[in-house]
């Protein structure tokens, strides 16, 4: 489970209950759950995954491909790869860029993904509101965008998954499970 989807079933528990997971998990994904849970569930910080893809820019690019291959990825995480300076867990070091992942299928497998860099993207801050989210995603055509710390370390990143199970109703997937049933069951 992506921790962003953790940290909202957390917070659909009581304080001690939410409490007493925590203190079961692996210490580091509690401090990622209990940083997600620190931030307004309407803004960048509380609607973003602490586990996008993150290398540093002397990886080359078939290394990138072979990372955003992993099957346990899905496919808003494995379609943007943001590049750091060490350490490269969350909070990195400090955010250099990010690599589409059609940039590399289109660059040669031994170039490295720092000579490839998009820094076009002003990365937000983790208090960006959703509508300034959904329009970053929407205006630049981004599957995801990333979410850095005043010091412009990575924090994580926003999909455009994350951003939709915000916006539709709690029960849509009672919904669309409802309607599937109707069609094919018949009149």
């Amino acid at each position: 489970m992506q921790p962003d989807d953790a940290a909202d079933l957390l917070l659909e528990l009581s304080p001690e209950n939410a409490e007493e997971l925590l203190r079961l998990m692996e210490p580091d994904e509690a401090a990622d759950l209990r940083r997600l849970l620190t931030y307004d569930e309407d803004t960048a910080g509380g609607l973003m995954t602490t586990d996008p893809v993150i290398l540093g820019p002397d990886a080359t690019i078939a290394e990138a491909l072979a990372v955003v291959r992993r099957a346990e990825l899905s496919p808003a995480l494995a379609a943007t790869v943001f590049v750091c300076r060490s350490p490269l867990e969350t909070p990195t070091g400090r955010y250099l860029g990010l690599v589409h992942i059609q940039q590399l299928l289109r660059d040669p497998p031994h170039a490295v993904i720092g000579s490839i860099l998009d820094k076009d993207l002003e990365p937000l801050p983790a208090d960006a509101p959703i509508g300034r989210v959904t329009r970053m995603l929407a205006t630049y055509n981004l599957v995801g965008v990333p979410v850095v710390d005043e010091d412009g370390r990575l924090l994580g990143a926003v999909t455009v998954d994350d951003v939709l199970d915000h916006l539709l109703p709690q029960d849509w997937r009672e919904e669309r499970h409802e309607e599937r049933h109707e069609v094919t069951d018949g009149p």
